[in-house]
C-alpha cells in the first residue's frame, strides 16, 4: 500500500516552469532516494506533499493512516537544555509518568477513591509500557550521543548551540517523533563520519518510509531501495539504490541518445520544408507550412534531451609542472586554542601522484590543520616542510578568500589579470555563469555559487598539489560526478578533507585518521578503511620523519604472547558477563509485569544501565573474538 501516490504534478511560477507531470509512489517502508541537480525543485516537491505549495496542475494524495514527518515542522525553543529539548517530543509519555507518580503519591496516602486509582493505575502503566515509556530515555540519549553531542552538552541551552548543532538536534527531534513516513531534505548535512554511520543505523532499523533528498551517494546506496530523479522538469522513477540508478540510466542514455539524435534530424528536416514552403508564399504551401509547424511543436514538446547534451561544470585541473616526488613531510605538529588542545603527535608524510584523504570526527581538527599547512595559523609545535616544485592550491570549504565586494567577473579576473575579458568569460561559462550572471555580486550568490566561484580559481591556478577541504559541500550528484572523474584523472597531488563517502571510495589511496594523538594511516578506500577499523587490525601508523631504533624482535614476541594470553581471559570474562547481564535482564523483565509503579521505575532504570552495558560487552567480545582470529590466522 502506498503512503504517497504523486499524479501528474506541475509547479510552476509565472512562466517558468520548474516540472511538470511528475508522477511517482512511495509504499510502506521503503526508503526512496530524491535526486536532481541544484534548482530541479526537490525541495519545492517537499512543500508540495506538506501542502505548503499549491500544484498548478496534478495531485498529491498521502495515505490518511500515514502520520508525516519533516524538519519544519520542528523548532528549538531557546529557553531550554538540549536534552529537555529532544525529550520534549515524547511529551504524552511524560504526562502519563506524571499522572503516575501522582497516583503513587495518592494511593501512599490514601487520598481519593483507591479502586479508581489502582485502576487507572494499571491502565496507565500498561499503556506507558507499550508506547515506549521503558525505554524513550535511552532513545533521547543514543539520538544525542549517535548525533555527535557529548554528554557534557546536554545542560547546554539550545540558545548558545551553533547552526549546525540545532540542525542535528531539529534532525533528532524528527527521528523520535512518531511519524511513519519521513521526508528527509539533506539529512547527512553538519555530520562527521561517526554520526552519518549511527544515522544510517537507526533508518535501516526505521519501520517506516522514507523519501530523502541527498547528495549523498554513499548514504542512498546504503539505504534506498527506489531512486525518484527529477531532471530537465521531468521525473523518472527506478527500482534500486543510487549505484543502481547510474547502471541503469546510463544504459537507458544510450537509446535516449539515439531517439535523440534522430529527432533532431527530423526536427531539422520539418524546419527546411517549412522554410521552403514560407518562401513560395502561396495559400497551399502556407497551409502545408503551417500544418508541419504543428507537428513541430509536438515533436519539440516530446524531446527527451540526453545527459550528453545538458550542461555540466566542465573542470580542467592539469598542473603547470610536475613537482619533486616527496610533496610534503609533516612531523609532530600540535595546535591548541585557549589551552584546549585540539591535536598533537601529527606526523605524515605524503608523495607525487597520491589520492590522500584526512578524515575524523567534527572538530579534530582537520581544517586547523589545513591552515597551519596554509600558514594562516602557526603550529604549537613540530614543523612541515613541502618538497621542490610543488605548487600549492587550497580550497576552502567556507570560502573565506573570496572578496564579497566584487562580482563574479571581478573575483577570477583580480587573481588572472593577464587573462582577456573573453577568456575570463569563457572560464565562467565552463562553470555555468552565464550573461549576466558574471555580473552578479558575490553577495547575492547562493553557496553552490560561491563554491563553483573558488574552485574555477583553483582550476585556472594549474596547481600540482591541491589541498581541498570539503569540495563537494554545495555541488549536486552530477556536478560531484564531474569533479570526481576529473580529480581522477588529475596527474597531480591531493589532501582531502570530506565527509563524502562516495566521493572518498572513488579517490582514496590512502586514509590519514586524525585524533587528538595523532594520525593513524590507513591503505586503500573508504569501505577497505572501515574493514580495517571493524576488525581492529593494528593500523599502520603515519611514518615519522626522524629515524627509529628498530624495535627487539624478541620482545616484541613476548609482548603478542602476553596480549594473547590477556585477549582470551578477557574474552572467557566478557562471556560470562554477558550471561550474568542476560539473566538480571531476563529476572527484571519478569517482575516488570506485576511490579507497582514506584518500583517499576526502579527496574526501568536498571534495565536501561543493563542494555547500555551489555551493548559495551558485546562490542568488546566481538572486538576481542576478532583480533584472536587474526592472530590465530
Amino acid at each position: 500500500m502506498a503512503v504517497l501516490d504523486v499524479q501528474n504534478l506541475t509547479l510552476s511560477f509565472g512562466e517558468k516552469t520548474l516540472f511538470e507531470s511528475v508522477s511517482f509512489d512511495v509504499k510502506e517502508k521503503e526508503k526512496v532516494g530524491l535526486i536532481g541537480c541544484n534548482g530541479a525543485g526537490k525541495t519545492s516537491l517537499f512543500k508540495l506533499i506538506t501542502g505548503e505549495y499549491e500544484p498548478t496542475d496534478g495531485n498529491c494524495f498521502i495515505s490518511k493512516n500515514a502520520k508525516i514527518g519533516y524538519m519544519e515542522q520542528h523548532t528549538c525553543s531557546e529557553n531550554k537544555s538540549v536534552y529537555d529539548e529532544l525529550i520534549s517530543v515524547f511529551g504524552d509519555l511524560i504526562k502519563i509518568e506524571k499522572e503516575l507518580e501522582e497516583i503513587r503519591h495518592a494511593l501512599e496516602k490514601g487520598i481519593g477513591n483507591q479502586e479508581e486509582n489502582i485502576e487507572r493505575q494499571d491502565y496507565l502503566t500498561n499503556l506507558f509500557t507499550r508506547e515506549g515509556g521503558l525505554t524513550y530515555k535511552s532513545l533521547t540519549r543514543s539520538a544525542l550521543i549517535g548525533l555527535g553531542f557529548a554528554e557534557s552538552d546536554f545542560d547546554m541551552p539550545t540558545s548558545k548551540l551553533s547552526g549546525g548543532q540545532k540542525s542535528k538536534l531539529i534532525l533528532a527531534k524528527l527521528l523520535l517523533s512518531k511519524a511513519d513516513f519521513l521526508l528527509l531534505d539533506e539529512p547527512t548535512n553538519h555530520l562527521d563520519l561517526k554520526a552519518l554511520e549511527w544515522l544510517e543505523g537507526f533508518l535501516k532499523d526505521f519501520s517506516g518510509a522514507c523519501l530523502i533528498i541527498s547528495h549523498d551517494r554513499y548514504f542512498l546506496d546504503k539505504l534506498t531501495n527506489k531512486t525518484v530523479e527529477i531532471e530537465n522538469g521531468k521525473c523518472r522513477s527506478y527500482i534500486g539504490n543510487y549505484s543502481v540508478f547510474l547502471r541503469k540510466k546510463e544504459a537507458e542514455q544510450k537509446a535516449i541518445e539515439e531517439k535523440y539524435e534522430n529527432d533532431m534530424k527530423e526536427i531539422e528536416r520539418i524546419e527546411g520544408i517549412i522554410a521552403q514552403q514560407r518562401q513560395w508564399n502561396r495559400e497551399k504551401s502556407i497551409k502545408k507550412a503551417e500544418s508541419e509547424e504543428k507537428r513541430l511543436e509536438k515533436l519539440k514538446a516530446a524531446l527527451v534531451v540526453p545527459d550528453s547534451k545538458v550542461e555540466r561544470i566542465r573542470f580542467d585541473f592539469t598542473p603547470k609542472f610536475i613537482s619533486g616526488e616527496d610533496v610534503l613531510n609533516a612531523s609532530e605538529l600540535s595546535k591548541s586554542f585557549s589551552g584546549k588542545k585540539i591535536f598533537e603527535n601529527a606526523s605524515f608524510s605524503i608523495r607525487r601522484n597520491e589520492r590522500v584523504f584526512l578524515v575524523g570526527e567534527n572538530g579534530c581538527g582537520k581544517t586547523t590543520l589545513f591552515k597551519i599547512l596554509m600558514k594562516d595559523y602557526s603550529a604549537d609545535g613540530g614543523y612541515f616542510k613541502f618538497g621542490a616544485n610543488v605548487f600549492t592550491g587550497y580550497f576552502d570549504q567556507v570560502q573565506a578568500k573570496l572578496d564579497l565586494s566584487k562580482t563574479v567577473i571581478e573575483e577570477i579576473w583580480s587573481f588572472f589579470p593577464a587573462m582577456t575579458e573573453t577568456a575570463v568569460r569563457s572560464a565562467l561559462a565552463a562553470f555555468l555563469f552565464k550573461g549576466e550572471d558574471v555580473f552578479k555580486n558575490l553577495t547575492e550568490c547562493s553557496g553552490g555559487e560561491r563554491a563553483r566561484v573558488a574552485l574555477l580559481k583553483l582550476m585556472l591556478g594549474r596547481f600540482n598539489f591541491l589541498l581541498l577541504d570539503e569540495p563537494t559541500n554545495h555541488l549536486d550528484a552530477f556536478s560531484r560526478e564531474e569533479l570526481e572523474n576529473t580529480l581522477l584523472d588529475y596527474s597531480g597531488t591531493m589532501l582531502i578533507v570530506s565527509h563524502d563517502r562516495y566521493f572518498i571510495n572513488k579517490l582514496a589511496t590512502r586514509i590519514l585518521e586524525l585524533g587528538e594523538n595523532g594520525i593513524t594511516e590507513y591503505i586503500g578506500n573508504y569501505d577497505e578503511y572501515l574493514e580495517r577499523k571493524n576488525n581492529l587490525s593494528a593500523p599502520v601508523t603515519a611514518e615519522k620523519t626522524h629515524k627509529e631504533k628498530k624495535p627487539n624482535e624478541y620482545l616484541m614476541k613476548k609482548e603478542r604472547q602476553s596480549a594473547l594470553r590477556k585477549a582470551k581471559t578477557r574474552l572467557a570474562r566478557c562471556e560470562e558477563e554477558i550471561e550474568e547481564a542476560e539473566n538480571e535482564t531476563a529476572h527484571i523483565e519478569e517482575k516488570m509485569q506485576s511490579a507497582p509503579y514506584e518500583e517499576l521505575m526502579e527496574l526501568t532504570k536498571r534495565l536501561d544501565e543493563l542494555t547500555a552495558e551489555k551493548e559495551r560487552l558485546y562490542s568488546e567480545w566481538e572486538t576481542l573474538s576478532e583480533q584472536l582470529t587474526e592472530e590465530n590466522s
